[in-house]
């Protein structure tokens, strides 16, 4: 079902623009600190303390070497680059019975919502964004910019991926290599915002791992919502009555019963999920948890206040 919001006067914006502009708007009303600020500032060079001036900015590192006093210059701070990244293969587009509900979405629909909110973010800060969808492949790469015609175009593009759900059926994924690529891709120093699922043919998740430290090791700052229904696809909490699974991308069935391998399927999820919050945690990428039972405003607004604390 098309996303619809009949508000004839916010003509100017499409129907997820506005829902973008409401949530945000709503949550930035007396903030005056913006969750990203100053994440594009970049050192430069050293050069000798003058008495009087500030320590802040005084590398203790190189003094405890030198036992002489530097100070960190940095270049001029600019806008900020932002590069949204969204999977958009098959398994994404799971519960199948849910519509692209704010409150209640499926995958892909809550990576969309949160993705159009930081974009609006992103362009009330004057910053620039670039949109990246993937499956097996990389399905669109744009840079980042912040003009008016190229923010439209990415909202549209965003759309197409919840309007459009039959075309992305049977659409396999390899995150490893095509965020191999996207690092090799973006050239200038970026905040990397990745909306995934990571259910990736390497099931140990190993290639996945390299794919996201090939990300921090190129200097971008990555945040990964790691999207999922917990109560299905990390507890599987399904009834206890006959099942036919069916896998979303390769389309293979399976008939069962949820008991009769509900113990192996959790203690591989939980081995899976413990492995990535520690892989983030040595690589420095801000992991957020993601579950989409609890709406996209209940994950992405909480986050963004966490990070205006934090900085």
């Amino acid at each position: 079902m098309p996303v619809n919001i009949d508000q004839s006067r916010f003509d100017e914006f499409t129907p997820l623009e506005l829902l973008a502009r409401q949530v945000v708007e709503g949550f930035i009303t007396g903030l005056h600190k913006s969750p990203f600020h100053g994440f594009s500032v970049e050192f430069a060079e050293h050069r000798l303390y003058n008495q009087g001036e500030s320590v802040r900015h005084i590398d203790w590192k190189l003094f405890g070497r030198t036992d002489r006093l530097y100070v960190k210059r940095f270049e001029e701070e600019t806008n900020l680059r932002c590069q949204l990244v969204i999977d958009a293969s098959s398994s994404m587009y799971f519960p199948l019975n849910r519509q692209a509900n704010p409150e209640n979405p499926d995958k892909i629909s809550f990576s969309v919502f949160a993705a159009a909110a930081l974009l609006h973010l992103l362009r009330r800060q004057r910053d620039a964004a670039g949109l990246t969808i993937f499956t097996n492949k990389i399905e669109l790469h744009t840079g980042a910019h912040s003009n008016q015609v190229h923010v439209k175009r990415l909202y549209t593009e965003l759309e197409k991926l919840i309007n459009t759900k039959d075309a992305h059926s049977g659409q396999t994924t390899s995150a490893a290599a095509t965020l191999h690529q996207i690092a090799e891709n973006i050239h200038k120093r970026s905040l990397v915002v990745i909306f995934s699922d990571m259910l990736d043919s390497d099931l140990t998740g190993n290639e996945v791992f390299q794919a996201l430290q090939h990300l921090k090791h190129n200097k971008h700052e990555v945040i990964l919502f790691h999207v999922a229904d917990k109560n299905l696809e990390i507890d599987f909490a399904f009834e206890n009555k006959p099942y036919r699974f069916v896998d979303m991308e390769t389309g293979q069935e399976i008939k069962i019963r949820p008991h009769e391998l509900r113990e192996g399927y959790q203690s591989r999820m939980k081995a899976f999920t413990e492995e990535l919050n520690l892989r983030c945690a040595q690589y420095h990428i801000d992991l957020v948890k993601a579950d989409i039972n609890l709406g996209f405003r209940q994950i992405l607004l909480p986050y963004l206040l966490k990070r205006v604390k934090m900085h």
